[in-house]
Order: structure tokens, then sequence, then C-alpha cells
């Protein structure tokens, strides 16, 4: 689990074909890789993924051909900039919302504009995830948690801080780019709860199943 705190800007040292994915060895300095070790998670623009090898200040790790065709991790190159942040603690401050690091789908930069001192910007999302994108609700951007501003369609807005544009890869971005984009996890556990699979619990599967293993249930 993570925050959505961007902790540092790495770079992406050198790329590899492995086992029908990609390696990605990535300069950390500033994560504090002292405290990761080999199998611990790593946030990288807003995906999951394993430490295999830790050299330093840089780290490497494996990206499945899943991850690569439905993230934006499979357009890096060398040299590019990616979001860092090491996986939450018990003594982790919450500062953003609970981020699993598993990518919901791929989002679009529609448009930033001025707004003040910070940025107003529109983000296309899939029409599949807009149900679960609300108005002052909880979103992150390619790791970065932000909070919904306005929602029309499958399209909503954020507000983007020059701080939080100086210190993660938003900054770059322009109309056009595609994000990762993960949605609410309350959001998905809601749906569930509220209609998502209406089988009572004493339902004939669960009677069966306690059947068969010895517990006599009638």
């Amino acid at each position: 689990m993570f925050t959505g705190i961007i902790q540092t800007l790495g770079r992406v040292a050198r790329m590899g074909a492995v086992d029908g994915g990609r390696r990605l060895a990535i300069e950390a300095a500033g994560l504090g890789l002292d405290t990761v070790g080999i199998g611990d998670s790593i946030a990288v623009n807003g995906c999951c993924l394993t430490a295999v090898r830790i050299d330093g200040e840089t780290f490497e790790a494996d990206v499945s051909s899943e991850s690569l065709e439905r993230t934006t991790l499979g357009a890096l190159a060398v040299d590019d900039a990616v979001n860092l942040e090491k996986a939450l603690t018990l003594s982790t401050p919450l500062g953003g919302h609970l981020v699993s690091g598993h990518v919901d789908g791929l989002g679009e930069v529609a448009w930033r504009r001025a707004e003040g001192r910070s940025e107003r910007w529109r983000f296309a999302a899939p029409a599949r995830l807009a149900r679960y994108i609300a108005e002052k609700g909880s979103i992150c951007i390619d790791g970065v948690s932000l909070t919904v501003n306005a929602v029309e369609g499958s399209e909503f807005e954020v507000n983007i801080v020059p701080h939080t544009a100086a210190v993660t890869t938003l900054g770059d971005r322009a109309a056009g780019d595609a994000v990762n984009l993960e949605v609410d996890l309350i959001a998905r556990y809601l749906e569930r709860l509220m209609g998502g699979d209406h089988r009572p619990a004493g339902s004939t599967i669960t009677r069966e199943f306690l059947r068969r293993h010895g517990y006599g249930a009638e």
C-alpha cells in the first residue's frame, strides 16, 4: 500500500527485455534505499513494482507484459523521470489516501490552465472508471494523490499546486499525454457491498462446500 505522496523523482538508468517483460533500473537518489530490501514494493508512476536488485542508489524491478501494455511504463525510455514512493508502513503519515499501486486504466490530459497560483487540469478517464470518480473524492494520477474538484461525464478536474508540479512528473505533462489512473479503493468496495453480488450467505454453493468438507450444513 502507498499514500500517493511522492517521495522523490527517479530516473530510468537502463532497461532490457527479460522473460517476455522488461527489467527497469531506476536511479532513486533521495528515496532512501538503505531501508529497502529485495522483495519490497516501490511505486513507480503509481505502479507497484518489486525490487529485485539494489545497488547503492539504484534499484531494479521487473515489469510484466501485462503492465507494459496497460500502464505508461511501456512507453518509458532511458533518462525519463519517474515518480517514486516506498511502501506505506505503520509509522508513515497518511498525507494522501490509501493507494494500492494497481493501476485501473490509462487516462489522458485534456487541458491545463493557470488558476491563481495553482493550475486547473482536466483529464479524460475510461468510461468504465467514471462511476468511481466523485467530486471531492480522491484519485491517484501517475502515483500522485489528488482531490477531484469537478466531474462531467467521464472527464474530471483537479487543481495542482506549484509544489506538486515541481516535485513530480506532472509538471512536464501536456494535453494529449497519457497518465496512469487508480480510483479510490473505498468506491470499489462500496460498489461490491451495495450490489456487486446478491448471493445470500446461506447459498447452495456455501452449503455444498461445507457438506463436502464434512460439516453437515443444511
